[in-house]
């Protein structure tokens, strides 16, 4: 055998290893992607302390301008979520953590612009969330990890989806980008939007979201600013008033899926 040919052959061996590494990673931390942040909290707790140099220098309305901007660009990576997951049948975009699962192969609306749009979506609410520490470095650490993360999740799961669907599936993915979505060419959704599909599969998100949000601004005024927590609610009232807002619609949903059909909906 041709020694070019035996050096080809042990190099396609090698990549196929390397990518299968990658895929078992990918399969074990598609287990634990909802751990993600714990892991990053020391770094965080380094930026937290440093978080007052915006107010320090421009003075509280710019940054509690700030703050309120990056809420708003985590509703915009909600929105992006909602337009996913309100036009899929049941059995596929789900938050399912134990192994992967998919009942169709989605390849219009938003995947028809990427290939991952949920974790595109969830990466900007992440980045949001990060942006309120005010800290460039962790913000470039942090897409760093985001990327490194998920590239071995996506790789896990583009496997699968391989091997289930096969041609159809390499076809799709051949001209759809994997991550970014590209702004032109979206293909209209085979079926209709569903806000009942939408209530029951975010409403929690909009409630995490504004946890988050409020936990921060809230630590930020007692531990930083040396407030009282009366004092953080006459100071900052819309926090606390966005939690409860937010929970009212959570619990709501809840009790309407739990105890009664209104939310119901054949295929979704």
């Amino acid at each position: 055998m041709p020694p070019h040919f035996e050096l080809k052959r042990s190099g396609n061996w090698t990549e196929i290893m390397l990518q299968n590494e990658l895929v078992n990673q990918g399969n074990w931390l598609f287990r634990w992607r909802s751990y993600l942040p714990f892991i990053i909290l020391p770094l965080a707790a380094t930026a937290f302390s440093n978080s007052l140099w915006l107010n320090e220098a421009f003075g509280n309305s710019v940054e509690e301008g700030w703050d309120f901007a990056c809420y708003g660009f985590a509703l915009c990576g909600l929105l992006l979520r909602i337009l996913t997951v309100g036009y899929v049948p049941a059995g596929s975009s789900g938050r399912n953590t134990k192994r992967q699962s998919a009942e169709t192969l989605n390849t219009t609306g938003m995947y028809s612009v990427a290939r991952h749009p949920l974790y595109f979506a969830n990466f900007v609410v992440f980045i949001a969330f990060v942006l309120l520490f005010k800290s460039l470095l962790l913000t470039l650490f942090m897409a760093t990890a985001y990327f490194l993360y998920y590239e071995r999740i996506m790789m896990a799961e583009e496997k699968f989806l391989e091997g289930k669907y096969g041609d159809a599936y390499r076809e799709w993915a051949a001209i759809t980008p994997a991550f970014f979505p590209r702004l032109t060419g979206i293909e209209s959704p085979k079926l209709a939007f569903s806000w009942r599909s939408t209530l029951v599969r975010e409403h929690h998100t909009l409630l995490l979201i504004t946890i988050a949000f409020a936990t921060f601004e809230m630590l930020e005024a007692l531990i930083l600013k040396k407030q009282t927590f009366t004092a953080w609610l006459l100071d900052e009232p819309i926090w606390p008033a966005l939690v409860v807002l937010t929970a009212i619609i959570y619990l709501v949903v809840l009790v309407l899926r739990k105890r009664t059909l209104l939310l119901k909906e054949a295929g979704r």
